[in-house]
Order: C-alpha cells, then structure tokens, then sequence
C-alpha cells in the first residue's frame, strides 16, 4: 500500500431499533473513531453515511452503509470506485460470531465466514482483496449464552450492558493497532491487534 489514503468501512443496519445489536458492532466502532477525531458523518451519494479524518499522515474515509447488512457491496464499491480507492486500502469492520466478545482478529483475504455483509462487498467488487477487523461477538450457546436463540435472532440481538462495555473498552487498543496499518506496516497491525483478546 502506497497512498497515504484508506478507507475504513463499518458493517451494520441502519435505523435505532439496531443501535445496540451485536451485528451493528462495526457502526459502533466507525462512530467512536469518527467522534474521537471530531468528524461528523453525513449522507453520501454512495447509499451511505461517510466523513474523513486525519490518522497520523493518513487520510482515512470512513463509511457506514445505509442498504442494510446484506446490501453493503453496493455501497461500498460505488464509494471506493468513487475515490478511486484500490480494495487492498479497503479495511472492513464486522462482527464475527466464532469469537468471544471483544476478541479483535485483522485478516487479509480470505472466504466470507458466513457473513453476509462481507458476501455483498465480494460479490460487488468481485474480489476479496481487502482487509477485514473481525470484533467477536461470541455464539448463542457458547458458555451458557441464549442457548436456545438462532444464530440470526441473536446478532439482531441487543448486546448485554456488560458485553457491550467490554467490547467498547478494546476501542482505543484497536485505534493502536490500526495506526501501524495506515504507515503501511501491515505485519505490525497484525500483531498488536490480533493480541486483543
């Protein structure tokens, strides 16, 4: 990665009765590192909500798609496109249900999980050549948690007070992390944020 500008797209669904749920765990990121850095988002011409900001040298847009979860590609491809923005400086925040809440892994790459959000941007880019910060969000039945709830009830699910406080105390640790990922230094990136657990 060359250019000094990146794009970090946040997955969620729009609207206040998702504000809260374990699937919208990327808006909730994208909003406290837009809030830490005083931007303001406000409605694009790509279906989405977007702003920038300034880490370090860097000048990263961020974005919140407003197509709902299983749409995303069509946003974010209409907006990278836009910026002229190459997928390999696209960074993709998502929950991931196969990890505890607040486990944070950076992956380059690599099959879609099962999540549809990321599916939709696979599809519209037609490539996976984009990072990904997976933020778990743990399993219904994982340790006793909704044991009887499906796995699509339970990410549309409001996140406990405690698992959300847990999960948003790892921000500031992921804002580290990430710094190193706009330098270029992606092996570093890896290894701070991938010891988040």
């Amino acid at each position: 990665m060359s250019s000094d500008s990146y794009t970090i797209t946040g997955l969620g669904n729009p609207g206040s009765k998702y504000l809260k749920t374990r699937h919208n765990i990327g808006f909730m990121f994208v909003d406290w590192l837009a809030d830490s850095h005083g931007g303001s988002f406000s409605k694009d011409k790509h279906q989405g909500l977007s702003t920038r900001i300034r880490a370090g040298d860097a000048r990263v847009n961020l974005l919140k798609p407003q197509t709902f979860m299983n749409r995303s590609g069509r946003s974010v491809a209409s907006f990278i496109r836009y910026l002229a923005i190459h997928p390999s400086q696209l960074l993709v925040i998502h929950d991931d249900i196969d990890m505890h809440p607040g486990r944070v892994k950076l992956v380059e790459g690599g099959g879609t999980g099962g999540h549809n959000g990321i599916r939709s941007i696979v599809k519209e880019l037609g490539t996976n050549d984009f990072y990904r910060l997976k933020i778990g969000v743990g399993r219904p039945g994982a340790g006793g948690t909704h044991p009887d709830m499906d796995v699509d009830k339970y990410v549309l699910a409001d996140f406990s007070a405690g698992e959300l406080n847990e999960i948003r105390q790892r921000f500031e640790e992921i804002e580290g992390g990430l710094e190193f990922f706009f330098r270029a230094d992606v092996a570093k990136a890896m290894t701070r944020l991938n010891a988040i657990r």
